[in-house]
C-alpha cells in the first residue's frame, strides 16, 4: 500500500449530505471483487446522463455537465470536500476502492458513517473529519477561488489553506502509523514474517499431520 505522508491537490466540493455508498459506486458495479475497474464509474449516477452497466464504453457517454467532477476546473482533484454523514449505507468497500482509484486519497467532510470510515484507512486513504463551521469555509473558498488547492499533512495532522491558515483534526495514533508507513493488514502481519517462518518449522516437526507430512 502506498504510504501517506502529504497530500497537496486541487479540492472537488460535493455539496449534499448524507450520500451513500450505492451513489459513490452504484450496485450494478460489484460484480468484481479486484479492487481496480472502479474508477470510471465512481458517482456513476451522477456523472452521466444514461444508466450505466459494467463494460461500457464510458468514453461515448452523455455526460451530465452539471456535476462537479466534469467542470474542468476540477480536474485532477485530489482532495473530495463532502457534507455530514459521507458514505452511509452498505458496507460496501468498494465506494473506498472507487474513490481511490479516481484520486481522491482524502476526504475532509464534518462525518462519516463508521464503516465508510474504516474502510478509508484499510484502503490507504485519510477521511479527515473537521468542524462543520470549517468544512462551511472551505466550500466557500473552494467555490470562490479556481484551482483552490489544500494540503493535508497526516505527521502534522494538520489541514492547510493557500493563505496559511492551518485546522488541526485527529487521528488515531496505529492508523496513522500504518497510513504514513504503507502499512495495510498483509504489510503489519509480513513485519513479523521470520517469526511466522520460525513457528512453521516449529509445528512442522511437533505436529506434523498439521501439514499432511506424516511419514508412513
Amino acid at each position: 500500500m502506498k504510504a501517506y505522508t502529504v497530500e497537496q491537490g486541487i479540492v472537488a466540493p460535493l455539496d449534499r449530505a448524507n450520500v451513500d455508498t450505492d451513489l459513490i459506486i452504484p450496485k450494478q458495479f460489484l460484480k468484481s471483487i479486484k479492487r481496480t475497474g472502479f474508477g470510471d464509474n465512481l458517482f456513476d449516477e451522477l456523472r452521466y446522463l444514461d444508466e450505466g452497466y459494467p463494460g461500457q464504453d464510458n468514453s461515448v457517454r452523455p455526460i451530465n455537465p452539471d456535476f462537479v467532477l466534469n467542470q474542468p476546473r476540477y480536474q485532477d482533484a485530489k482532495i473530495l470536500l463532502a457534507r455530514q454523514n459521507f458514505g452511509c449505507g452498505s458496507s460496501r468497500e468498494h465506494a473506498p476502492w472507487a474513490l481511490n482509484e479516481y484520486g481522491f486519497r482524502t476526504v475532509i467532510a464534518p462525518s462519516f458513517a463508521d464503516i465508510f470510515f474504516n474502510n478509508c484507512f484499510k484502503n490507504g486513504m485519510l477521511p479527515v473529519i473537521l468542524p462543520e463551521s470549517v468544512v462551511d469555509q472551505l466550500f466557500q473558498e473552494v467555490n470562490t477561488h479556481e484551482g483552490y488547492q489544500l494540503t493535508v499533512d497526516l505527521a502534522a495532522q494538520q489541514v492547510r489553506t493557500p493563505d496559511g491558515q492551518s485546522f488541526s483534526f485527529e487521528v488515531d495514533p496505529f492508523r496513522k502509523h500504518c497510513l504514513l508507513n504503507g502499512f495495510d493488514d498483509i504489510g503489519l502481519t509480513l513485519q513479523d514474517a521470520d517469526l511466522i517462518r520460525e513457528y512453521e518449522a516449529k509445528i512442522q516437526k511437533t505436529r506434523p499431520w498439521v501439514f499432511n507430512n506424516i511419514q508412513g
